[in-house]
């Protein structure tokens, strides 16, 4: 079988009905040549039975990792995703971020080794992620009609950050639309596996969400001489819209110690240090 081009790993916790959106827009991507790899941290029985029905009739390469629900524990699961992973590229998605159908291609498209790539999302508003459903993406609903409709709703409704729907549709418009890095965001971003691992990938001491996910990989792969780019208005997705989650700060103290040592390689990611 031919080697997949890139490895796309999804970061999910049940929520299937927005799992459903992301994989559709998948099955529309201008490129086909990837694998998607479901890095679950510990969905329930029934999100599991419905993904397991979803790869009986999905076109789509898919991997479902799946660990006991402890607690959050997404770091962990990334590293397992990224471990699985047969490609050596990798680009890294939530579970309610819907890709524009140029998602995969626009990563691959500007790849290089030693780069760290990030993108952007819309916020939609509720009335637009209900509108937006599994069915609508297949057939092809995200395009420059959809644009439209975000920013219409980004004045009439609720719909936020509708400028970075825009899509650029090749590399030539980056001379004149020079493109700033503003931070890694971890629900968009991708990577040479090797890249990766040379910091030992996801620090997984990270057992709450927000403080950290996406702090701490930027500045160890910073730290391990890693460049940045912006595919804002390349690479694009769709956040879907739930409720904001609470952002407890259990974090904090980690973080503010990583940045203290500074050392790009930690010792609690994929490869662990030695007790002995």
């Amino acid at each position: 079988m031919q080697k997949p081009l890139a490895s796309i790993i999804i970061a999910i916790y049940n929520k299937f009905e927005f799992l459903e959106r992301v994989l559709a827009g998948l099955e529309t991507q201008t490129v086909k040549n990837f694998e998607v790899i479901l890095a679950d941290d510990g969905s329930n029985q029934e999100t599991i039975a419905s993904i397991e029905k979803y790869k009986q009739r999905s076109p789509l390469s898919i991997k479902h990792l799946w660990h006991e629900d402890v607690g959050f524990r997404k770091t962990i699961m990334l590293n397992k995703a990224v471990m699985a992973a047969e490609s050596n590229y990798l680009i890294f998605v939530d579970g309610d971020c819907v890709p524009h159908p140029n998602y995969v291609e626009a990563h691959l498209q500007h790849r290089q080794e030693g780069v760290v790539l990030s993108g952007r999302r819309v916020n939609l508003s509720e009335q637009l992620t209900n509108w937006l459903t599994a069915e609508r993406i297949r057939a092809g609903a995200i395009g420059a009609g959809f644009t439209l409709r975000t920013f219409a709703d980004s004045v009439l409704g609720k719909t936020r950050d509708a400028e970075k729907g825009i899509y650029l549709p090749s590399k030539a418009f980056e001379v004149l639309f020079s493109q700033k890095f503003k931070g890694l965001l971890g629900c968009n971003f991708s990577l040479y596996k090797k890249d990766l691992l040379d910091i030992n990938g996801f620090d997984e001491r990270y057992l709450a969400p927000a403080v950290g996910e996406d702090t701490d990989p930027e500045l160890r792969l910073r730290w391990a001489g890693k460049g940045f780019r912006s595919v804002k208005n390349y690479a694009i997705q769709y956040h879907l819209y739930h409720r904001k989650l609470q952002r407890p700060t259990v974090n904090a103290d980690i973080l503010a110690q990583v940045k203290q040592d500074k050392i790009a390689f930690t010792p609690f990611g994929v490869k662990k240090a030695s007790t002995t």
